[in-house]
C-alpha cells in the first residue's frame, strides 16, 4: 500500500524522496505533498482504470488520470485543501475532501466504490432519431498538426428496440452532400471524386443488429457502415445516458457513440504530400454522436 511505501512523512532534502521499497525515486517538489488511495470494489478486488480527478477549493482540476492494475494512484500536488471524486463503470462515484501538508502524505487508503443501479431501460418499440436535438460529427488531423472538425447537417434514423435491448436493430442514413466544415472550398472539395463524391454515392448508412452490453451504462453496436460505395463492419462504442422528458413532455432517450474509421478502407485514398512527406490529411477519422430518439410516430 502506498501508505506503508511512503511513510507518513517524506524526506528533507530540496527534491524530496521517498526511500522505501519500489518507490524510492518519488520524488516530492518542494511546498508540495503526496496524496494517495486504493480503489477497491465491494468484494475488495482493485477496480483497475477508475478515474480520479483531484480539485482545488473552487472546483478547478488539478490533476487527474487512472489507477493501477492494482486500483492505487498516487500523485503529488501543492499543500492544501482538495476535493476528490473516484469514478468507474458500474460504481457510483466516491467524492472526499482532503488536506495535503507540505512535505507529507496523505493516504485516503482503502476506498470502496458501491455498485451503481442500472439505468431504467427505454420501451420496446420503434423510435426515431430527433434530428434538431442530435449531430453526427467528425474530426481529422490536418497537414500532421491540428485537427479539423466537422459535422452532416441532415440525416435520419430508426431504431427498433426489443424486449431485449440485445435484440435490438437500428438503421442510419446520412446524407453525403450535407457535410459541413464551415469553410465552402473545403465542404466543395470533400463533396468531388476525390473524397465523398456525392454524385456517385448520395448517402452514408450505417445498419446494425448487433447490441452487446459491455457492462453499466456501455454498450457495443456492430453492423455495416457503407461510405462511398464501399460497406466495412464498424463497432460503436456507445454510452445510453438516460430517458428524459422534452419540454411539450415526450418521452425521449439520448446516447452518446463514437468509432474511429479509416478512409481507406473505403477507398477514399486522394492524398497530397507537402515537404518532408507530411500527408494532407490523416488517414483517420475520428466519428463522435450524440443523439436523441422520441417514439416513432
Amino acid at each position: 500500500m502506498f501508505g506503508r511505501w511512503l511513510g507518513n512523512r517524506l524526506g528533507n532534502r530540496t527534491n524530496r524522496v521517498a526511500r522505501a521499497g519500489a518507490l524510492s525515486a518519488f520524488t516530492v517538489p518542494p511546498n508540495a505533498g503526496a496524496l494517495s488511495c486504493r480503489v477497491l470494489d465491494p468484494v475488495n478486488e482493485p477496480v483497475r482504470n477508475a478515474e480520479f480527478v483531484v480539485s482545488d477549493a473552487v472546483g478547478r482540476k488539478v490533476v487527474g488520470g487512472g489507477t493501477d492494475p492494482f486500483g492505487s494512484f498516487v500523485t503529488t500536488v501543492p499543500a492544501g485543501e482538495y476535493r476528490l471524486a473516484v469514478s468507474a463503470e458500474g460504481f457510483t462515484p466516491y467524492r472526499a475532501s482532503v488536506t495535503v501538508g507540505e512535505d507529507a502524505h496523505a493516504s485516503l487508503g482503502d476506498v470502496t466504490l458501491q455498485v451503481a443501479q442500472p439505468p431504467v431501460l427505454p420501451r420496446p418499440g420503434e423510435w426515431e432519431v430527433d434530428p434538431q436535438h442530435s449531430s453526427v460529427g467528425f474530426s481529422a488531423r490536418h497537414i500532421g498538426l491540428a485537427r479539423i472538425h466537422g459535422r452532416f447537417n441532415s440525416f435520419a434514423g430508426v431504431i427498433r428496440l426489443g424486449e431485449r435491448m440485445e435484440d435490438s436493430a437500428m438503421h442510419v442514413v446520412i446524407d453525403a452532400a450535407s457535410i459541413d466544415t464551415a469553410v465552402k472550398m473545403r465542404d466543395d472539395h470533400l463533396r468531388s471524386g476525390d473524397f465523398l463524391d456525392v454524385a456517385r454515392f448520395p448517402t452514408m448508412e450505417f445498419y446494425s443488429d448487433r447490441f452487446v452490453h459491455k457492462g453499466g451504462s456501455r454498450w457495443a453496436i456492430s453492423g455495416g457502415l457503407t461510405l462511398h460505395g464501399v460497406t466495412r463492419t464498424v463497432t460503436l462504442d456507445a454510452e445510453y445516458l438516460g430517458i428524459g422528458q422534452g419540454l411539450e413532455g415526450e418521452t425521449r432517450v439520448a446516447c452518446r457513440a463514437s468509432t474511429e474509421l479509416h478512409r481507406d478502407d473505403f477507398t477514399i485514398t486522394w492524398q497530397t504530400m507537402l515537404a518532408r512527406g507530411i500527408a494532407a490529411v490523416g488517414h483517420s477519422i475520428q466519428v463522435d454522436l450524440d443523439i436523441q430518439v422520441i417514439p416513432k410516430g
